[in-house]
């Protein structure tokens, strides 16, 4: 009886990959569309994608609010990095959960732990951005 079920666990086990290479070839292009666009996006907005793990449709988020917020800014004074970095974690903050966080300037390093998904790095002109979420478990008092 357990070896019948050994069998067919096999055979679901081959038809499933069997499907996931049928359908592979298809996601593997669209992917390579998304992710084409979002290239196209950065050239646009003049910005330069250099490391994510993000869904494309939060990195386009981020680039097109950083672009908007940059325009949006005063010409007459410097740009202050802060004001950046505070805007998008309070955006991102807003619209995906807690614990976002950025940094924004012309010169840092950096080695951060992330949550799966939610890492993105990019630079305009001399202007670097990395924002990252982190996990966030709440504390209760006993």
């Amino acid at each position: 009886m357990e070896e019948k079920k050994d069998k067919q666990d096999m055979q679901k086990e081959k038809q499933q990959r069997k499907q996931q290479q049928q359908h592979g070839d298809h996601s593997r292009s669209s992917t390579e569309g998304v992710m084409m666009k979002l290239a196209a996006m950065a050239i646009k907005l003049n910005l330069r994608l250099r490391s994510s793990d993000m869904p494309p449709l939060m990195q386009e988020h981020v680039l097109r609010f950083t672009r908007s917020f940059l325009d949006s800014s005063p010409k007459t004074t410097p740009l202050n990095p802060s004001l950046l970095a505070n805007a998008l974690k309070k955006e991102f903050d807003s619209l995906y959960g807690p614990a976002w966080h950025c940094v924004a300037g012309t010169s840092f390093g950096s080695f951060v732990t992330h949550s799966p998904g939610g890492f993105v790095y990019f630079s305009i002109d001399s202007l670097s951005v990395l924002l990252f979420k982190t996990q966030v478990q709440l504390v209760l008092e006993t």
